[in-house]
């Protein structure tokens, strides 16, 4: 346990040092701050590159999970309950972008993208995003299905309830914890993807975290560092809510 402990606090520290960096009130990173201030906090609200960025990636993965969870789960139900001798090759495409190597995916979207002028657009963040998380739906209701009582389904089918009646009140609410944790993975992935968001941000259009790596390499005030923090705080706490959720369906909980 403390070997495992030890191993957690050397891969975690490295990513914690930035939280003491962003209420430094010296002007450049230094380690450890001279002095608290919250005065790139106010910075990070108030400058609109920042702000905007904020707000573009939260708009964007407010509608990734939307669609990533409607097109997952849809996805899921359809490789659980088909037939057919491409069902296996159908989930293996399905799963390719969580596979694929990043960089590779990246220059695939921004080659097709730039095609169709989609580049630089919300929308084409959307759709490059929408890609990305789908999978992470996809596994998540796999795995509520695979514990789905089917006998359930088929009480209801000999009760009269049509397929459409069947799927919304048996079938989604008992699989509504698994869909629950994809749309919030779905909204992690969103929101913390950086390298397609790399390849289709331009000069205005730039999502938090193409932002934050364009500061890195050309400033040196730790807004940066105040803007890192927020990401590592609502996705910590985003995650917690995974874990919560996932204990909760654990069968020895």
């Amino acid at each position: 346990m403390a070997f495992c402990v030890a191993v957690g606090v050397l891969l975690i520290a490295p990513t914690l040092v930035v939280i003491p960096l962003s209420f430094s009130s010296q002007q450049s990173y230094t380690f450890p701050p001279a002095g608290f201030s919250t005065r790139w906090y106010e910075n990070f609200f108030t400058d609109p590159a920042w702000f905007d960025s904020a707000m573009l990636s939260l708009r964007v993965a407010g509608t990734v999970t939307v669609l990533a969870t409607l097109l997952g789960t849809a996805a899921a139900l359809g490789l659980v309950r088909g037939t057919g001798r491409w069902r296996g090759a159908v989930q293996a495409l399905l799963m390719a972008p969580m596979i694929i190597p990043g960089v590779i995916v990246a220059i695939g979207i921004y080659y097709v993208f730039l095609k169709w002028h989609l580049s630089e657009t919300f929308f084409g963040f959307v759709v490059a995003h929408t890609i990305m998380a789908t999978p992470f739906v996809i596994v998540t209701v796999l795995a509520s299905l695979a514990t789905l009582d089917r006998q359930l389904e088929q009480a209801a089918a000999i009760l009269g309830a049509t397929p459409f009646r069947t799927l919304r009140s048996i079938t989604l609410p008992l699989i509504a914890p698994g869909m629950l944790v994809g749309a919030l993975f779905a909204f992690l992935t969103s929101f913390d993807e950086s390298i397609v968001s790399l390849f289709l941000s331009g000069p205005i259009n730039r999502t938090l975290p193409v932002q934050l790596y364009q500061s890195v390499t050309a400033e040196i005030d730790p807004t940066g560092a105040a803007a890192a923090t927020l990401l590592i705080a609502i996705t910590t706490s985003l995650l917690a809510v995974v874990g919560v959720l996932a204990a909760r369906r654990s069968p020895t909980s």
